[in-house]
């Protein structure tokens, strides 16, 4: 299992991030991914299956890798791989800080 982060981001880059409707479906899906993303065969404390998100938004794989690299480019989130799977969790730590940044800033 691989686990990577990006730097952490500018607060303009997770509030571009944010204001996508679709990001942020996924972003509060993935807060209680077993009710949001019900039926997924692995555990979700991998995260959820990329696969999985894209189901249960009724979008195609390539619109969905995007919306998840822009929140994983923002830090909203983390991946990981396992296997030839890739699963998506909040980073909690990451969101706190923006929030924190975000008070600070405004």
């Amino acid at each position: 299992m691989t686990r990577y982060s990006p730097p952490s981001p500018s607060v303009d880059e997770v509030l571009k991030a944010l204001a996508n409707p679709v990001r942020l479906k996924i972003l509060r899906g993935l807060r209680t991914p077993a009710v949001s993303f019900p039926g997924q065969e692995h555990p979700y404390e991998w995260g959820v299956c990329a696969n999985k998100i894209e189901t249960t938004c009724s979008l195609s794989q390539s619109t969905v890798s995007g919306h998840l690299a822009v929140l994983h480019q923002a830090g909203l989130i983390t991946a990981k791989k396992v296997g030839q799977w890739i699963f998506y969790q909040r980073d909690e730590t990451a969101i706190t800080q923006f929030l924190a940044n975000l008070k600070d800033q405004l």
